[in-house]
């Protein structure tokens, strides 16, 4: 195959720079809004759930509000604490958090509390497979991260 060859003398134009949209601003900001819109996307799913097509209560608006409030703040909780965690726990905390959260949510749906139970579990014994082969591949046996 036939490549280009490189020119001489330098030819690159200084350009305008593009922004670093993955820079130590963005995640400052990310670090924040990811809670607070997926803990708001959570409790609307909840208070619709709940109310089940029903109309929209001042009770159903607090519902929505404060399960989006404990969303986000377990979410925080779980993100600061599992990183420090070993492989297996750090899978077993983010598993054990969908679960719950996912049952929650089947819970507010009407279905039977066996039910929200078993399929919490079976949601959160796949996601701990996913999570731990990627943390498994990604990390050293010390729990340091591979590049």
């Amino acid at each position: 195959m036939a490549h280009t060859a490189p020119a001489i003398g330098g030819t690159t134009r200084p350009g305008p720079s593009t922004p670093d949209v993955f820079g130590p601003g963005v995640h400052a900001v990310a670090r924040w809004a990811v809670p607070v819109v997926l803990g708001l996307v959570y409790g609307y799913w909840a208070a619709a759930n709940r109310r089940d097509a029903g109309p929209i209560t001042g009770w159903n608006l607090l519902f929505g509000f404060l399960t989006a409030l404990v969303f986000a703040v377990l979410y925080v909780a779980v993100r600061a604490i599992a990183q420090r965690l070993r492989r297996e726990l750090h899978a077993v905390a983010w598993a054990a958090f969908a679960g719950i959260a996912f049952g929650f949510l089947y819970s507010q749906t009407g279905a039977s509390v066996l039910k929200s139970t078993g399929l919490s579990l079976v949601i959160g014994a796949a996601l701990f497979a996913v999570l731990f082969y990627r943390y498994y591949t990604h990390e050293d046996a010390e729990g340091r991260r591979v590049s």
